[in-house]
This record gives structure tokens, C-alpha cells and sequence, in this order.
């Protein structure tokens, strides 16, 4: 049975993005948010909330435990075995991203990016929403809430159908090569707004195309974001290939939406 229906893969196609309610594990949830709290930086404090009130004063930790700003990038467990079963492996996760990339064509996760947490901005002035595209080659990444993320709670936030105007704006299509139209076109989308804040609870996640322009949200809440990511590819990716016509050549079951009526 499939776990996207065709509107939903249309719905990908067509603006880059996809949520889904009520995915993660509850029991692996709560070891993910356990082994957040218990390896808290400083100046944060389990139970004091207004230590969760950024930014981070300086820059400061290694890349198994970044912190900058507003963000804290906990990567140290993305490696372990129940942490990949959390996101990456979870079996309804799995049939989803092979029906978009291809059954038996996912290359075999061996760790997550870890759980990416944001602080609350507390009453700083809002800053501007600005976006991004990231630089690594993959196919389709996925955010999953192991917490409850509520509307301008530093949810995942994009640019619906950025996804088709920034996979032409690369000399490939999985490289970070940037052509001149990436910085253009990535101004046009700021001035434009029409951002969508993919908010959500504890389970839920995001998926989207590794072309789509997004951002970490405003974290206007009383609370401490926290998130887990990984990124799926294909075991034949081609990271110098150059942008196809067809943008979805490498998506089968995208594809088959051109050859099946509804």
C-alpha cells in the first residue's frame, strides 16, 4: 500500500515540500529529547526557561556540537543506531522516500545530520527572513519534529516552488555551483515573501526537494526548538551531472505521474 497518495506527490512536485503528520516513534522521541536536555551547552538550563532565550554570546563548541547565534546543531549522536532508526531507517519513512526516488535506489543511511535545536528571540526585534539553498549533493531531505513546534515556534520554513527556479540557477545539479542568477533570484524571493512556516508536533515531518530555497524560522516561543534531519540520495547520484530539462529525470515517482490519469 502506498504511505503518499497522488495528490500528495503532486503536491511535492509543485511546491517543493511535503508535511506529513504523526510519522516518528514516540518511545525514540523521547530518548532523542532525553539526550538533548542532558547535554545542554551553556548557558542553558534544564530548568530554568529563561536560559533558552538567545543568541549564543560568542561561536563556540566543534562540529559534534555547534552553537551560534540562535541555533544549536547537536550532531555528536546523529551516528547511532537508534537515532538513524528515528529518521532515516523508520520503515514508513522509507516506502515514502522510495516512491518518490525508486525502490532499492536509496543508499543506505549511516547517521542523521543530529537534533538541530532553536533558542526563542524572547522580545529582540524580528529580524528579515531571508533563504537559502544548501550545498551538499543529495535528493530530498527530510525534518522531523521530536518535540511539539508550534507557529513561529523556529519551525523549518520555504519557498514553495523556489525549487524550480534554484535548480537552474547551478551549473549541476547536485554540486554548489552557483551560477549568477542564484544571488539574483535568491534577492527576488526575499523581497517577495510568501514563505510558509511548516509547523507541526511532536512526529511530524518535512520533506523537501534539495533545491528548494528555506530557512530556520523565527523562534518567537518559550521554548527550545528541537528537530532532527537527514538527507536521502540515490545510490547513482551524479553530482557534476548538469541541470536536466526535465528536472525530475532522477524522481521515478514523480515521473509516473506524467504517465498515469486520475
Amino acid at each position: 500500500m502506498p504511505y503518499l497518495d497522488h495528490q500528495e506527490i503532486r503536491f511535492f512536485k509543485e511546491n517543493g515540500y511535503l508535511i506529513k503528520r504523526d510519522v516518528l516513534k514516540a518511545e525514540l522521541m523521547a530518548r532523542a529529547r532525553q539526550r538533548m536536555w542532558d547535554n545542554l551547552p551553556p548557558p542553558l538550563v534544564r530548568d530554568k526557561p529563561e536560559t533558552w532565550v538567545g543568541p549564543f554570546a560568542d561561536p563556540a563548541g566543534d562540529r559534534s556540537s555547534h552553537r551560534r547565534n540562535f541555533v544549536w546543531n547537536y550532531r555528536e549522536p546523529g551516528d547511532e543506531d537508534w537515532m538513524v532508526r528515528l529518521l532515516a531507517t523508520d520503515p514508513i519513512i522509507w516506502r515514502m522516500v522510495e516512491q518518490l526516488l525508486g525502490v532499492g535506489m536509496i543508499e543506505q543511511p549511516e547517521r542523521i545530520r543530529g537534533i538541530y535545536c532553536v533558542l526563542s528571540e524572547g522580545d529582540a526585534p524580528v529580524r528579515p527572513m531571508t533563504c537559502h539553498v544548501d550545498a551538499h549533493p543529495f535528493h530530498l531531505g527530510v525534518v522531523g519534529y521530536i518535540d511539539d513546534v508550534g507557529p513561529k515556534g523556529g519551525g523549518f520554513t520555504v519557498w514553495p516552488e523556489s525549487h524550480k527556479t534554484f535548480y537552474y540557477d547551478f551549473t549541476s545539479q547536485y554540486a554548489n555551483e552557483q551560477s549568477e542568477s542564484y544571488n539574483v533570484h535568491r534577492a527576488e524571493f526575499d523581497k517577495k515573501g510568501g514563505y510558509v512556516d511548516c509547523y507541526g508536533q511532536a512526529g511530524d515531518i518535512v520533506f523537501w526537494h534539495h533545491r528548494i530555497g528555506h530557512s530556520v524560522g523565527h523562534n518567537r516561543s518559550n521554548r527550545i526548538r528541537q528537530a532532527v534531519l537527514y538527507d536521502f540520495k540515490k545510490k547513482d547520484l551524479m553530482v557534476d551531472d548538469p541541470p536536466c530539462e526535465n528536472m525530475w529525470r532522477d524522481w521515478p515517482g514523480v515521473m509516473a505521474l506524467e504517465k498515469e490519469k486520475f
